[in-house]
C-alpha cells in the first residue's frame, strides 16, 4: 500500500526558507503589504523585527522601498499576493528594480486558480507573463514546499531581481531536504519515451498523477519539473523533443505568455518539429470556488492532462 504524500503549501516553504536565510545572512531584509500572515513573511518578522518592514496596502511603496534598500546594499524580499505584487506596481518594478538590476527578490503568494474562494480578483493568472517579459528578471514557480524553501537561498545568492510565485493551498511534497534548486535547471521526475509533460507549480503533482493513468493505458510518460521559467532549461526541452513523440505543458496560469509559450519559443527557435498541447487557463478570468473544483472546470487537473497527452499523440500520428 502506497503511503499518502505529505501535504504542505509552497508559501509555507517560502516563510521557512526566509527565516532560515535571515539567520545566516544579516544583510537580508523583508517587506510586506499588510499580508505577512498569508505570505508567511510573518515568520521572519517575528524573529527579526528590526529587518522587517510592513508597508501597508501600498504596493508601489512596497517596491520603491525595497528598491531603495537594495540600492543601499541590502538583499530585499518584498512579498504580497501575486496579483498585487506584480500587477499594481508593474511600472515601478520595471523602472526601479529590473532596469537598474537591483537585488530585489519579489515573492507572489496565492498564485493561480489554486487560490480558490478568493475569486478572480485575487487569482493571478498573468503574473508569470508580466515578469518573464522584463529584462534582467529571473522567474520561478515553486513545485512544492521544499522547492520554495530551497529557492529562497538561491534567490539571495544570484545577482539581480527575481520573482518567485508560491501557492495558497497545500499540495504534495515532492522533494526531500537534499533537493537543490538551480536557475535554468529542470528536474526529470519520471522517465518515459512517448509523451513528455513539462510542468510547473502545483501542476507537477497533477502531471505525476496523469502519468500514472497514462501508464495504465500503455503510454510511457516523462514528467519534468520546469520550475525555472526564466532562465529556462533549453537543453532539457530539446532533449525531450528529441526523445518523445509529443509534449504537453501544464501550468496554473494563462496559456498566454507562461510556461507553455516559453517552451514553444525554445522549440520553434531551434527548428524542432513536435506536437505540443498546453494545459493552462484559456483566455478567461477565474471565479470563486474550491481549488479542486476550479481545476476540474478550467481543465487543469490530472484528467485534463491525460486528455491533452492523448490528443498530442493523435496529432503526432497524423
Amino acid at each position: 500500500m502506497t503511503a499518502e504524500p505529505e501535504l504542505k503549501a509552497s508559501r509555507q516553504g517560502y516563510g521557512d526558507g526566509l527565516l532560515e536565510l535571515g539567520k545566516k545572512n544579516k544583510n537580508v531584509v523583508a517587506l510586506d503589504a499588510d499580508l505577512a500572515g498569508s505570505t508567511k513573511s510573518s515568520l521572519f518578522a517575528k524573529e527579526f523585527p528590526e529587518r522587517f518592514f510592513d508597508i501597508g496596502i501600498s504596493e508601489q511603496d512596497l517596491i520603491g522601498t525595497a528598491a531603495g534598500l537594495a540600492a543601499a546594499g541590502k538583499i530585499a524580499f518584498p512579498s504580497s499576493f501575486a496579483v498585487f505584487v506584480t500587477g499594481i506596481p508593474y511600472n515601478v518594478i520595471r523602472a526601479l528594480v529590473a532596469y537598474p538590476k537591483l537585488n530585489v527578490k519579489l515573492v507572489g503568494s496565492h498564485g493561480g486558480l489554486l487560490t480558490g474562494e478568493d475569486g478572480a480578483t485575487h487569482q493571478s493568472l498573468e503574473d508569470i507573463g508580466l515578469m518573464r517579459g522584463l529584462p534582467n528578471m529571473k522567474v520561478i514557480v515553486a513545485a512544492d514546499y521544499t522547492e520554495a524553501k530551497k529557492a529562497v537561498s538561491a534567490m539571495a545568492e544570484t545577482d539581480g531581481p527575481v520573482y518567485m510565485r508560491t501557492a495558497r493551498s497545500k499540495t504534495p511534497v515532492l522533494f526531500d531536504d537534499n533537493y537543490k534548486f538551480e536557475f535554468g535547471k529542470a528536474t526529470e521526475l519520471r522517465k518515459g519515451k512517448d509523451v513528455a509533460i513539462l510542468a510547473c507549480g502545483p501542476l507537477v503533482s497533477e502531471s505525476l498523477a496523469a502519468a500514472e493513468e497514462l501508464g495504465k493505458k500503455g503510454i510511457s510518460v516523462s514528467v519534468v519539473n520546469m520550475s525555472s521559467i526564466k532562465p529556462i532549461d533549453e537543453k532539457m526541452i530539446l532533449k525531450k523533443a528529441g526523445e518523445c513523440k509529443a509534449i504537453v505543458t501544464a501550468e496554473d496560469h494563462s496559456m498566454i505568455n507562461g510556461l507553455g509559450t516559453a517552451v514553444q519559443e525554445v522549440i520553434s527557435n531551434n527548428c524542432a518539429c513536435i506536437a505540443i498541447e498546453k494545459v493552462a487557463v484559456k483566455d478567461v478570468f477565474g471565479e470563486s470556488g474550491k481549488p479542486k473544483e476550479l481545476y476540474k472546470k478550467y481543465g487543469l487537473d490530472s484528467e485534463a492532462i491525460v486528455k491533452a497527452a492523448e490528443k498530442a499523440l493523435t496529432r503526432c500520428k497524423k
